[in-house]
């Protein structure tokens, strides 16, 4: 199993919280997505992030599939033009 995980920056709660909603709205439409989990930071400390989001998929290719469908480009498309700044972390979890 691959886990994604991407944290976001938005200028203002209101784009994250829009952004979580976009998010989540992808379960179920994308086949390789097998796994989704999408929150709003709320200690707000001085190395928060805003919004996290979790994706697992069976391997690197489900991966691969999930990066380039439209369901998620037209998601992906709204948070770049949204966001301040992104971080990601990819892993095989422990099995």
């Amino acid at each position: 199993m691959l886990t994604h995980v991407v944290c976001f920056k938005f200028p203002d709660l209101d784009l994250a919280r829009d952004a979580g909603e976009r998010l989540r709205a992808m379960e179920g439409r994308i086949p390789s997505l097998l796994g989704i989990e999408v929150g709003v930071d709320v200690t707000r400390s001085g190395r928060s992030y805003d919004l996290a989001l979790i994706t697992r998929h069976a391997d690197a290719a489900g991966l691969g599939a999930y990066q380039v469908h439209p369901v998620h480009e037209a998601v992906a498309q709204f948070i770049r033009g949204a966001s301040t700044g992104s971080v990601a972390v990819d892993f095989i979890a422990a099995e």
